[in-house]
């Protein structure tokens, strides 16, 4: 139990919760004037992708070449602490929203935060955990400023702001999830 304790604490576990924790209560503040609901997504992706980015620093630890040389199997490790940063992200959330403002649906906070957690992991091996956030917080962005189509490329690239059950977000989402999680397994950050 001591190795998990030191682990999160080398992670910047507790500092990273407590960002999560705060992004989804400031995004159920501004929920509650009345002008966003389930119906408007950009506020729930905007929590989960902002509880995401706070956990991706995690996703590295202080010294990677000493991380590379410890006689430990890192590759389940990892695949458990991204794993964990999605479930984690999706359960604050939902735990922010049973304060009285429904903001999005579990399989909308599901899915966003699977796909967000393995653009983060993609993100940690892409560019080191330091800049691990600028996936998730890219696509994002895009995701704003595109406009909505029923072109299955499209909705590709905007699958954090569709509805639950669209197969091409589903798809995407579980892609992302899957392919981040197990290059950030074996591979690990960048150095």
């Amino acid at each position: 139990m001591r190795w998990a304790l030191l682990y999160a604490r080398s992670r910047q576990v507790p500092a990273s919760l407590a960002a999560m924790v705060i992004s989804a209560a400031a995004v159920w503040a501004l929920a509650r004037d009345g002008h966003a609901g389930p119906s408007d997504p950009r506020l729930p992706a905007l929590a989960l992708a902002a509880g995401t980015t706070a956990a991706s620093v995690g996703l590295g630890g202080q010294d990677v070449a000493l991380d590379r040389t410890a006689a430990i199997r890192w590759a389940p490790r990892r695949a458990v602490h991204v794993l964990l940063i999605g479930t984690v992200v999706a359960a604050v959330l939902s735990a922010v929203q049973t304060l009285g403002e429904d903001l999005a649906a579990l399989a909308f906070v599901v899915r966003d935060g699977a796909g967000l957690t393995g653009l983060a992991a993609l993100g940690a091996v892409l560019l080191g955990a330091q800049h691990a956030w600028t996936l998730p917080t890219a696509w994002l962005a895009f995701t704003f400023v595109a406009p909505p189509s029923t072109y299955v490329p499209t909705q590709v690239a905007t699958w954090m702001l569709l509805a639950p059950g669209t197969p091409a977000a589903t798809w995407t989402a579980l892609t992302l999830a899957l392919v981040g999680t197990a290059v950030y397994a074996v591979a690990g950050p960048k150095g």
